[in-house]
Parts: structure tokens; sequence; C-alpha cells
């Protein structure tokens, strides 16, 4: 508005800028409140009967239908920055009740979970949202620790309600079964109640007991073991098994196999938004190269290090979610 006085100013009349003055009001509208804009609507009206009188266009029609341009213009820009205020205000209230939905879906982990200190980084692909296929639980009792990690096929709401199902039917058989293929098989057949078609859920449970861990891997990543002495390795079982929600297929499921697990040692689950994140060369993280970034005393500084520098090695914004969950022996 100032720059459109000053031109008009110099210009003189002829050149016909004062209707532009409404360009106050109109970018008013856009980014600010409704009472903002009706000031700057206000002073945009004023200015523009003060140009008019001194450029004498109130002689003519000319300067009538400036002012009627800077009253419709402001009109217009208290309309929109209302309904941008509504839309604001429920958007608001639907990110809020989303986020406890998400709370309620991925509960945050306890930070001791019997002889083991656990910590989770989760990131997701989908912009402003703090969940998504991935999935993740520790339930803790007194002789062991049951932990799942998981990825659901897809992306976006299914995704979300699949994970759900997933979650609710481990976090019930953890504490139910004797034996981690007991759980294998209750949550197996909640998937194949609920996911039809193609879909299907990747997935490693694990059974923390003294002195070892057994896991249970439905075509899962396999996770990353690292001994106290820096000794690094990715346990893989002898054969792998299909994903959840694939068992109709008539296959048999997966088998236990078990690992040697002492103080100070510490594992990794994670999924394959993180071993198959790229750089803008193409290459995949190097998970096994980072094995360093672990060391840090406290596990959550450890597992932050190790997210950023994840997204380093991307360059940007991540293509898949990214669920890490990591136990370390105290």
């Amino acid at each position: 508005m100032a720059l459109v006085a000053l031109v008009d100013l110099s210009t003189g009349p002829e050149v016909g800028l004062l209707p532009l003055v409404s360009l106050g009001p109109a970018f008013a509208g856009l980014s600010g409140s409704w009472r903002r804009t009706v000031v700057i609507g206000g002073c945009a009206l004023v200015l523009c009967c003060v140009l008019g009188v001194y450029d004498g266009l109130f002689q003519q029609a000319r300067g009538f239908a400036a002012l009627g341009s800077v009253v419709g213009v402001t009109a217009a820009g208290v309309a929109a920055a209302v309904a941008r205020g509504r839309r604001a205000a429920e958007l608001a209230e639907v990110r809020s009740v989303a986020e406890v939905a998400q709370r309620v879906l991925l509960r945050p982990v306890p930070r001791t979970a019997g002889p083991l200190r656990v910590a989770v980084s989760y990131t997701s692909a989908v912009a402003h949202a703090r969940i998504g296929g991935d999935l993740y639980e520790v339930v803790a009792a007194p002789d062991r620790v049951r932990v799942i990690v998981g990825d659901v096929q897809g992306k976006g709401l299914e995704a979300v309600e699949t994970a759900a199902v997933v979650l609710g039917a481990f976090r019930e058989a953890a504490y139910d079964e004797g034996d981690l293929t007991g759980v294998g098989v209750r949550v197996e057949r909640s998937c194949e109640r609920v996911l039809r078609g193609e879909r299907f859920v990747t997935a490693v449970l694990a059974e923390i007991t003294p002195g070892s861990v057994t896991f249970l891997n439905y075509g899962h990543p396999a996770p990353l073991l690292l001994r106290a002495d820096g000794r690094a390795r990715f346990p893989e079982p002898r054969q792998y098994a299909l994903p959840l929600g694939l068992g109709l297929h008539g296959t048999e499921g997966p088998e236990p196999f078990q690992v040697d697990f002492h103080p100070g040692d510490q594992i990794l689950l994670h999924t394959d938004g993180v071993t198959e994140a790229r750089d803008p060369a193409g290459d995949f993280y190097p998970l096994a190269a980072r094995v360093p970034l672990l060391k840090d005393p406290d596990p959550e500084a450890a597992l932050d290090a190790l997210r950023a520098d994840l997204m380093a090695h991307t360059a940007g914004p991540l293509h898949d979610d990214a669920a890490m969950l990591l136990l370390r022996y105290r």
C-alpha cells in the first residue's frame, strides 16, 4: 500500500494505480485474522480517499470505482479470513484426536523392562503423521520380556488399522501364552481374520530371558546383535517363513531360534525403512558400519544419534516408515 501510494504520487493520476491499494486487504485476508483484515481495509480506504482527493479523481467515476474495489476486496478478504479460521480450528481439533489415537496405538515403551533398558525411535514417511505402517511393543513379565517389531504392507489408514490388529493380538497373547510360538500363532490368526488379498505384515518376535533371546521371524529383516566387546552380527533363521497374513497358503510357520544374550549386549530391532533408506546416489544405509553410534552409555542418546545419521544419509525425507527398538542388557 505504501509502495502504491509512493508510485501514485510520483507518476500522477494518469497511470491509474489507485485501485491497487486494494492489494493490502487482499493479502491481509490471505494471511491474517478477519480483524486484521478489517483494520488494513480501513487504512486502504482512507489512503484511497486521500490519494483520490489529491489526484482529483472524485470528479470522475475512476475515484469511486477505486473506492468500490477497496471495499469489495476488503469484504472478500474478511470472508476468506473467517472461513480460514474455521478450517484451522477444525484441523486443530482433528489433529488433537489423531494424536490421542496414535498414542493409544503406539504407547510409549517402558524405559526399563526386566534386565533391559529400552529406547525406541519412529519416523513416519507421511508428513505430519507420528505413526504409519510400522509397529512395535514391549511386554514385560517377571521372568521374561516379549517384544514385537513389524512392518505392514502399504501406507495410509489401512496400514494403521492393520497395525492396530497386530498390536492388540500381541499384547493379549504375550501375557497368556506359555511360549513364543503360541504368541506367534495367536497373532497369525488375528491377521488371517482381518487381512484380505495380498496384504501382509512382516514381523519379528523376541523373548528375552536371563542369558538368552529367542526369535520368531515372519519374513522380517534380521535384528542387529551387538556384543559387549563390539562384535556385531545379524542372527537369521535357518529358513525364513512367510509374513503374517499369508499363512493360508499352507506353508509352515517360522521356527524359533535362540541366541546368547548377556549383560552388556544390545539388540536393535528395526524395519526395512532403515536398511533400505537410500542416499542421493542410490546406496542403501550401511547399518552394520554404524555400530559405533550405539556405544553411547545412554540408549536413548545412542538411538537418537543413529536416527540423525539415517536422516543425514537420505539427505531428505524418508520414503518409508522407519522404526527402531534398542534393547540393552544392563
